[in-house]
């Protein structure tokens, strides 16, 4: 699992950048001897920032930068001179992706199109001059306001895969043969559980110019919804699918409690799944004579 190049959560040390201080300044030169307060603005820090990039499809790029230092803003000047700004940094993820405070597990905001960007983290808003505070009243203020301090924060970027179908089953089921025959995609295949230990993304084309976008999802088993198996870590990536195709083996001892479970397992995860479009599709089907197709066949139509 180290090894893979398919990651799709990481946890960030996020600081934003600070505020630049306001200057405290008295205009001279050699023509005013006792001008007036013209001490600039400082900059603001920079943000963090979160842009969707359509090209990427892991956080991979992510997994190893556990700290992100947005740049602190620039301190005013004399001549009502203002502080530069500091620096943004732009981290881009994939379509998918959600952001969530890793204190509360609040969802921040979710990147689902191309481009769009969310401020993660704010930096600190720059002090206010000396001349910022000129009044009637006052009319030569001798101080200046501190830039806003940056914010820090952990931060959790989590990736839930887009695909037009979603092979949902038990380990072994089938799922990454059907994959690989259907697409270009070439996922570890094995006769034993758990081969898939991560998404596989596969791209079919039919009738001609057409395709879509299948994701092998790694295998579930009962009681996946409280941590078993490989557990939620893999089921929100059936959230973002348009369709499920459930997958059970013309082997099993049981194919309606086995399809049964695999629902009750999206329901305890997430009850909204099941609104989705479902099909049940019978797997290793060669395994039957035609006199077990025919019995098969007739115990499916009762179901």
């Amino acid at each position: 699992m180290a090894d893979s190049n398919f990651i799709d959560y990481v946890k960030i040390c996020c600081r934003s950048g600070a505020g630049g201080s306001g200057s405290m300044h008295l205009h001279r030169d050699k023509f005013t001897a006792k001008g007036g307060p013209d001490g600039g603005n400082g900059g603001r820090g920079g943000d963090i920032i979160v842009k969707g990039n359509q090209q990427l499809w892991t956080l991979l790029h992510l997994k190893y930068r556990k700290h992100v230092l947005g740049e602190a803003g620039g301190g005013g000047g004399s001549a009502l001179r203002t502080g530069a700004d500091g620096k943004d940094v732009i981290l881009e993820v994939p379509l998918g992706t959600i952001a969530r405070d890793f204190e509360t597990n609040e969802v921040l905001f979710e990147i689902d199109h191309d481009g769009q960007t969310e401020v993660l983290l704010s930096g600190g808003r720059g002090g206010m001059g000396n001349a910022f505070f000129k009044s009637s009243t006052q009319q030569t203020p001798m101080y200046a306001q501190p830039g806003e301090p940056g914010k820090e924060e952990w931060k959790i970027l989590e990736l839930k895969l887009i695909a037009d179908v979603g092979l949902v089953g038990f380990p072994n089921a089938g799922k990454s043969t059907l994959l690989s025959a259907v697409s270009a995609a070439k996922p570890e295949i094995a006769d034993y559980p758990f081969t898939t230990l991560t998404p596989n993304l596969g791209i079919v084309a039919y009738r001609g110019d057409k395709s879509f976008v299948m994701a092998d999802i790694p295998g579930i088993i009962e009681g996946a919804h409280k941590g078993k198996g490989l557990g939620t870590r893999f089921l929100r990536h059936i959230e973002r699918n348009s369709a499920l195709l459930f997958m059970v083996p013309a082997d099993s001892k049981d194919i309606k409690k086995e399809f049964r479970i695999l629902k009750n397992e999206l329901r305890q995860h997430n009850p909204e799944l099941l609104d989705k479009r479902r099909v049940l599709a019978i797997t290793k089907a060669d395994m039957l004579d035609d006199e077990l197709m025919a019995a098969f066949k007739k115990r499916i139509s009762q179901r």
